[in-house]
């Protein structure tokens, strides 16, 4: 896949500037898990830009920044059911919900920590936003 624009992420609505933490520590504790160790690698992350807030696949942000990516419809498909669960949990609307109906990943293809739980883990981001290589 080659470079992207921002006309191609997952744009969201939030409801109130605090909810941008919430959302991005939430996001910390959902991705794909190891298992054999409590480790988790995040899958998504928040992006705000240009005063508008996007879900996005770590991968897509690899394609923003002009990298190579192995994004595909796994990915997608994942990307979009987490968005969708953030939407059923009250923390965001989907701008867009047409561009998430038809490809959803089952739940079983993702790991939720609670957030009790969350100093058992090992959470490991593959991409970290603003932090210049």
């Amino acid at each position: 896949m080659s470079a992207i624009s921002t006309e191609d992420l997952l744009e969201v609505t939030i409801k109130e500037q605090d909810d941008f933490l919430k959302i991005k520590e939430t996001l910390t504790r959902i991705g794909v898990s190891s298992k054999t160790e409590n480790k988790l690698w995040q899958s998504c992350h928040i992006l705000h830009k240009k005063g508008k807030y996007y879900i996005v696949h770590f991968k897509e942000l690899f394609l923003l920044d002009g990298l190579s990516s192995s994004m595909d419809e796994n990915d997608t498909a994942r990307r979009n059911t987490i968005t969708k669960l953030l939407e059923e949990w009250g923390l965001l609307s989907v701008v867009n919900p047409d561009k998430i109906k038809d490809l959803q990943a089952g739940v079983n293809q993702i790991k939720i920590i609670p957030h009790k739980e969350k100093h058992q883990w090992e959470l490991i981001p593959k991409y970290h936003i603003g932090k210049k290589n």
